[in-house]
């Protein structure tokens, strides 16, 4: 292993990590300053949900496809977005399995399952762009953000492909390019649109306390 390598694998990925931390702790610490507002109307529904049912419930609508009509409708869409965020689930852990337990990746199952997951991620984020680019809706609320994120995920993910299985027999540009690509992530996802996740336990939350407050969440199926 190279110094560079080395250095890409542990000291540039916990600097990275550190700041991503300092930078998520002051954002968290911000919007915890803002109070979910009083309601100013009795309860309705039927009296069969509150606002702790509400907010539970809203927090897991990520999970129920059948929830949404947008994911209800469009199970293929919604199928895109489980396989991308798996791949991202198995890049970023992949950045922590190879520094410190690389010999993991010494069973071929292992390695095979994080490629399928890694390579599908690839697929998916090339069919996004495709997507996003020749949709003139897509393209009309579009940033440049959004375009640069995804073309930088889709790059990300094929080196992580190519870096699952650890080895440098062809040379080490691929494990370097993946962590110095892992570690320019760190440090750029606090400012992009990628940190939507960290808003989604929030916004979730004010939605859902007030939707169960209301009788509307839990959502009731009438069939």
């Amino acid at each position: 292993m190279s110094e560079l390598l080395h250095f890409s694998e542990h000291q540039l990925q916990e600097g990275a990590l550190v700041f991503m931390a300092i930078v998520y702790a002051l954002r968290v610490r911000w919007l915890l300053r803002f109070k979910a507002g009083k309601e100013r109307q009795a309860a309705t529904g039927l009296g069969d949900t509150n606002p702790r049912r509400g907010f539970i419930y809203s927090w897991a609508n990520v999970g129920m496809p059948w929830a949404m009509e947008s994911t209800r409708t469009k199970k293929f869409l919604y199928l895109q977005f489980v396989v991308f965020h798996l791949g991202v689930v198995a890049a970023i852990g992949l950045s922590f399995v190879i520094p410190y337990a690389a010999h993991w990746l010494a069973w071929p199952p292992l390695v095979l399952v994080l490629q399928v997951v890694i390579g599908a991620a690839f697929l998916v984020g090339v069919m996004r762009l495709v997507r996003r680019l020749g949709s003139s809706y897509l393209r009309a609320i579009s940033t440049p953000d959004d375009v640069f994120s995804l073309v930088l995920l889709i790059v990300w993910f094929g080196f992580a492909f190519f870096a699952v299985n650890n080895s440098t027999a062809g040379g080490e540009w691929h494990l370097v390019t993946y962590f110095f690509m892992t570690a320019f992530f760190l440090v750029y996802v606090p400012f992009s649109k990628i940190s939507h996740y960290l808003y989604y336990p929030f916004t979730r939350y004010y939605l859902g306390k007030t939707m169960g407050h209301r009788g509307v969440f839990p959502v009731r199926r009438v069939l």
